[in-house]
């Protein structure tokens, strides 16, 4: 296929499909573009892209409209090494396009200067954009993040933080703040644009969305990128690890904090300032949390009472399951369930 009927068949793609959820209120179709820079990362790429590819299969409606550039037009070789066409150039790119810069592990050096240019034109003239993956990169060297909340993939994040010591990106998995919305990558940008889509067609046409990409549909914005485990590992203590350890062996019947530092051999007190220096909360919440994610699998997997569930992982009663998991995740375990 040609580059021109390659551009004009994504400008009304509406794929059919064995499953259709019409949507009633129509408005009128969004426009997006992606910008790959070389070495960007593939799955970050088309997990953005492929949540409005299903919404406009299930609506059957041109809900979203998308486009895909690179900074001369030319094709972009990824950090797999798999090469993707671009439709135009970034200077041919459409003011009301909101504007997805994608990137890899290179994000803080790799837009050249006329790039750098390219956003700050589109940004400046009412454009909107967002970062994926390690896009904030680009976007701080054009000096699109200040007083922004924001974020980038958390592999990256400690070069982001040496190379632009005054801008601070959150632990979160994406970020909306206005019109600016970033991601680190992976599941966090069809998450991100799940809420997206939430957010102009409802959390149902939402939910059925996430249903057919196989995600969680979990589109909280202050969900964090990595979970305790994950920064405990890459910690590398050992003390910190055996803690846990113990906690994710004793879900049902917690250990008490006395129990937990004569297992380990260690105070409560070294236990503290190890959960604090590592992981910035206290074990009592890593411990709690760690219960809360056993029992919102248990909800997900098996067909297991509340009451049950909430005696499998160390809550005394269902309305205590109930509160803590409506802290942390924003439903109760029936709409977790329902959902």
């Amino acid at each position: 296929m040609s580059q021109t009927s390659s551009n004009a068949a994504r400008s009304g793609l509406i794929p059919k499909g064995a499953f259709v959820f019409p949507v009633d209120a129509f408005q009128t179709t969004r426009e997006f573009a992606f910008l790959l820079l070389p070495d960007f990362t593939l799955l970050a790429f088309s997990s953005a892209l492929e949540p409005f590819r299903i919404a406009n299969q299930l609506a059957q409606k041109l809900l979203y409209r998308w486009t895909v550039h690179s900074p001369d037009g030319g094709p972009v070789v990824s950090s797999s090494g798999i090469s993707v066409m671009a439709d135009e150039p970034l200077d041919a790119l459409s003011q009301e396009a909101h504007l997805f810069v994608c990137s890899g592990n290179r994000g803080t050096e790799v837009a050249t200067p006329k790039v750098l240019a390219g956003l700050r034109r589109h940004a400046r003239f009412g454009g909107r954009v967002g970062g994926i993956c390690t896009g904030a990169a680009t976007l701080a060297r054009a000096g699109l993040l200040r007083d922004r909340a924001f974020t980038l993939h958390w592999e990256n994040q400690p070069g982001f933080i040496e190379t632009f010591p005054d801008l601070v990106p959150t632990p979160n998995k994406f970020e909306i703040d206005g019109d600016l919305m970033t991601c680190g990558g992976g599941a966090a940008a069809t998450q991100m644009m799940l809420s997206v889509i939430a957010s102009d067609y409802g959390s149902d046409f939402a939910i059925v969305v996430a249903d057919m990409c196989l995600n969680s549909g979990d589109i909280t914005p202050n969900a964090k990128q990595r979970s305790s485990i994950a920064r405990a590992i890459s910690s590398r203590n050992g003390r910190l690890l055996n803690v846990m350890r113990h906690m994710y062996e004793n879900i049902e019947e917690p250990l008490s904090m006395e129990a937990l530092s004569r297992d380990c051999g260690l105070s409560r007190r070294q236990i503290e300032r190890l959960f604090d220096a590592h992981l910035s909360e206290s074990p009592a919440a890593v411990y709690r949390n760690i219960r809360l994610d056993r029992a919102r699998t248990l909800l997900a997997e098996t067909d297991l009472a509340v009451a049950d569930i909430a005696a499998a992982t160390g809550f005394s009663s269902m309305d205590l399951l109930s509160r803590h998991m409506k802290a942390r995740f924003g439903e109760t375990p029936q709409g977790l369930r329902r959902r």
